[in-house]
This record gives structure tokens, sequence and C-alpha cells, in this order.
């Protein structure tokens, strides 16, 4: 099967910085696909390159077998990006903003379309409001619209929620994971780690214009994650478990991650056997946030500075 977007031994430089250092990368047609990274891991300065914004010193992508070089009318037919900057022309509406949109690719009667993304981005009632007296929040909700006007099959978002209230945000996913069951290829930038673990399948983490990390979301919360269990006993007493690793340790109180549900289990037995009670129990799932941390040893911010 052909990807969605193919990405081979992509390297850029900026002076002395190394802003991507041989990235390789094949996304799959219908996936929905997290890039996360923290500030300065590559990660603007690869979708720049995926949407022909910036050219690559080396390497090369394709868009559906399109060169987004030498064959960049049809990569650009292929793919919507919404940016991570707030970019609009302040002498148009909403709406014609959205028909300038379309006509950038010969999409004279697209009407019907537009109204449909009007109305599931909830800016059917400011269609015809000059985009200078928007929001942010509807600013965006509008760059969202625009990436999509032309029904692109591949959609790439940075950081599309952003500065953007709960209400908008749900919304937003409803339409997007629903773009997406239609068999559009989702890749998506965020600082929202919770987002990228509820929405994406499969995960690459950026550090320093490296992937440190390609795989399923399942398979990277399992090796890199674990359980985390907090226990305060009726004794300073806590049996070896080779599942178990003590992270903080207060007389009775114990902060342990946990390999697995086995090795809860384990664990629970041998306090059965030793007679030692539990005063208090918490347990929490694996996160993404902590497989992050661990990935890349830096904690995610609001938004990303252009690398």
């Amino acid at each position: 099967m052909m990807p969605a977007i193919e990405i081979c031994n992509v390297a850029k430089r900026y002076g002395a910085l190394q802003a991507l250092a041989g990235i390789s990368l094949d996304i799959t047609p219908g996936e929905f696909f997290g890039l996360l990274g923290p500030n300065g891991a590559g990660k603007t300065t690869l979708i720049s390159i995926i949407a022909g914004l910036a050219r690559a010193d080396a390497g090369s992508v394709r868009i559906m077998g399109a060169d987004v070089v030498t064959d960049y009318r049809r990569a650009r037919r292929l793919l919507g990006v919404v940016p991570q900057e707030l970019v609009f022309d302040p002498f148009f509406s909403v709406r014609e903003t959205l028909r300038f949109q379309s006509g950038y690719f010969g999409l004279r009667r697209n009407d019907d379309w537009i109204d449909e993304i009007l109305q599931h981005l909830d800016l059917s009632a400011k269609a015809g409001t000059n985009m200078r007296a928007l929001s942010g929040g509807m600013k965006r909700r509008v760059l969202v619209a625009q990436a999509l006007v032309h029904k692109p099959p591949v959609i790439v978002l940075d950081e599309p929620t952003a500065g953007v209230d709960v209400e908008l945000r749900q919304g937003l996913w409803q339409f997007i994971r629903r773009l997406n069951r239609a068999g559009h290829t989702i890749v998506l930038t965020t600082h929202y780690l919770e987002e990228a673990e509820q929405l994406c399948s499969r995960i690459a983490m950026l550090k320093a214009g490296c992937i440190v990390a390609l795989d399923s979301t399942r398979n990277l919360l399992a090796r890199f994650s674990g359980m985390q269990l907090k226990l305060r006993l009726d004794r300073a007493a806590l049996p070896e478990d080779p599942g178990v690793t003590v992270l903080a340790a207060d007389g009775e109180r114990f902060t342990l991650r946990l390999r697995d549900y086995a090795a809860l289990e384990s664990l629970l037995h041998r306090l059965r056997e030793l007679g030692v009670q539990i005063q208090e129990f918490e347990l929490a799932p694996p996160d993404l946030e902590e497989v992050f941390l661990r990935l890349t040893g830096n904690a995610p911010a609001a938004a990303e500075p252009r690398t």
C-alpha cells in the first residue's frame, strides 16, 4: 500500500542548528498519527517541508506518491495544513475567505461543502463576519476550515487547539474523527498529550531533530510508562517484586511503578501472605506524559516557536 506520507532521510539545517537529522517515516492511509516533541525538536520544520513551505537540504517527502518538490501541484491538492500561527486576510469575511481558498484549487461551486464545514465548526453564524472581528478561537476555526475546503485526503494539524476553549476543542475533534473514519489521514502535533493519547493510533516522538520513539500509542504506554501505585500500609514492610519499582518511600507510604497488571496481582498476593494491611490504595493507569518525559527529558509546553 502506498503511504499517505512518505518521509525519506529528510535533513534540514539553519546555520549551526541541525533542525532535522535524517528523519525517515511512513504514515499509512487512514491513520490518525501523532507527531510529538519538546520545543525546538523539529516538528514545525518537518511540517513546513511536508507542506512545501521549506526545502529540505537532503531527502524527500511524498504525499500519496506525489513528491512535494518535483510534483508540487498534485502534492498541494492532496494535502490540507492547519498552521500553528493565526494567519488570515483582514479584508474578507469568513465565507469569502473560504471561497477564495476554494478558488486556489480550482473549485468554483463549493458552497455546499463550505456550508457543511461552517456548520461542523460552529461558524455558520459568523459566515458574513469580517476576519478582523473574530476572536482568536474563531480565527483558528477558520484556519481549520481553510485546510479542509478542497477535501484533501491528508490533513496535518499543527497545534490546532492551542488557546481554544473546551467546547470548540470537543466539537473540532468530533468533526476530525468523522473525517478520519471516512478515510482521511490525520497528522497531529500537540502539546496537549491527553489529546494525542485519546486520538492517535500511532505516535512518533522527536528530540533534537531525530525520532526517539515510533510505535503504537498502546505499545509506547506499555513499554515506557507502566502503572503507578500509591500505597499506605499498616507498617513499613514492602516485599520485593521484580515487576515493581519503588519511586518513593516515606515510612508506611510508598509510590511504586508496576510493570503490568500481573505485577499488581503478585504484589497484592505477597502483601496478603505477609499479613500486611492496605490502608490507602490509588492506582493510576499508564500516562503518555510520563512516556514523553522519559524519552525527551522535557515537560510539554503550551506552544512551539517556529524552528
